[in-house]
């Protein structure tokens, strides 16, 4: 009965068309312009998530509301949850030339990054690695007399100029928070050991007092952020101090310290304040042990470090405890030492200790100068 009428309704002469092609109207290959722009942004951007990181980078110069999704957290919370980034323990030494050797803590393996292929990097000049924080890393530029802050994933970069000539610094920190970055500086060239503060929401230089006496003997230990001040110690006998980096004032926090250190570092992370110290007498570390921060202003001791860690790591130290410094790194307190190329951490969720091993394609001729960094790599991280 269905080919009867479908027949009824074709002309004499031509050829009679299949049910399937009378019932569904014909379709076009084209995407509707009219449908398509007015797509809601919720679900353009839920569409975007599911694209590969380098084809959405590719896709910034298309349009300025792509271009702003790189720095929307909403945006990135959906993309990292379908492709989440690895995280890298990045070493930089005055030998490295171009390419620096990086460890992939999240599939165990070593690579090299190669950082002079990328366009960010002046090559007619020498840069310094200095400082990292959430993704962006900080070169120095002395010919230049100027910084260079950098997000390597987001390909933006901004040159900052020394706030003044000549200029020498020491303790450089990089602190990067959802709104912006700060560089403090103590400047050198001064004997009053003069702070410097860059705030990239102004994208000025701040100058404050600094703090008598001089803050530590450890100039490879960056200033640990905390509650919104950067926390140092100071040599023996060892105490803690703070730089409120909104009001640019000195503190020195009610805390007291545990007996008979040799050397004190700090590291924060996950929102703690851990105290890292060598236990001994005369200046010789006999042990290590890990501390924590209680809300009580009290240090609770959490780990110490097996003997036999411990005997390696202040043999490699040789009792130059200056050459020590700790960073936070995804839930591992990094202990490295600037004349070694290994690293002992801590994974704090596992409370175990361990030794990344030597790189495998690190010379064997590099002695000092091993400078470690957290770099996990943040789309929207603002430069």
């Amino acid at each position: 009965m269905f080919q009867v009428a479908s027949r009824s309704l074709v002309k004499i002469g031509e050829k009679p068309m299949s049910p399937n092609s009378f019932l569904l109207p014909a379709r076009s290959t084209d995407m509707d312009p009219g449908i398509w722009s007015r797509l809601p942004e919720e679900i353009l951007e839920y569409i975007l998530s599911f694209l590969p990181l380098k084809s959405f980078l590719n896709l910034r110069s298309t349009c300025k509301h792509f271009r702003s999704l790189l720095f929307s957290p909403s945006f990135i919370s959906k993309h990292s949850s379908s492709s989440p980034f690895s995280s890298f323990l990045l070493l930089s030494h005055p030998q490295c030339h171009g390419c620096f050797p990086i460890y992939d803590s999240v599939l165990s393996s070593w690579r090299n990054f190669p950082l002079s292929s990328s366009p960010l990097i002046p090559r007619s000049a020498p840069s310094t690695l200095v400082s990292s924080s959430n993704g962006i890393f900080c070169f120095s530029l002395p010919s230049s007399y100027s910084f260079l802050v950098c997000n390597l994933l987001a390909k933006s970069s901004r040159v900052i100029k020394f706030p003044s000539y000549p200029f020498g610094f020491d303790l450089l920190t990089l602190v990067s928070t959802p709104f912006g970055y700060k560089i403090f500086m103590i400047c050198s060239k001064f004997s009053s050991n003069e702070v410097f503060v860059y705030d990239s929401k102004v994208h000025s230089w701040g100058k404050f007092d600094g703090f008598q006496p001089i803050l530590t003997d450890n100039y490879h230990q960056e200033g640990v952020y905390f509650n919104g001040s950067l926390y140092f110690t100071t040599p023996e006998p060892f105490s803690i101090v703070s730089f409120n980096m909104e009001s640019g004032k000195w503190e020195r926090p009610n805390v007291e310290l545990p007996g008979e250190l040799t050397f004190v570092r700090l590291v924060s992370g996950d929102g703690k304040l851990y105290l890292v110290g060598g236990i001994g007498r005369n200046g010789i570390s006999r042990s290590m042990k890990l501390w924590e921060l209680e809300e009580g202003a009290n240090w609770m001791e959490v780990e110490r470090l097996p003997e036999l860690m411990c005997r390696k790591f202040m043999s490699v130290c040789y009792h130059n405890y200056e050459h020590a410094y700790c960073f936070w790194h995804q839930g591992m307190i990094c202990v490295c030492c600037y004349t070694w190329p290994e690293i002992l951490y801590y994974k704090v969720s596992r409370r175990t200790w361990h030794w990344l091993p030597r790189c495998p394609s690190l010379p064997e001729k590099w002695s000092c100068g091993f400078r470690w960094f957290s770099f996990v790599p943040e789309l929207y991280a603002l430069v």
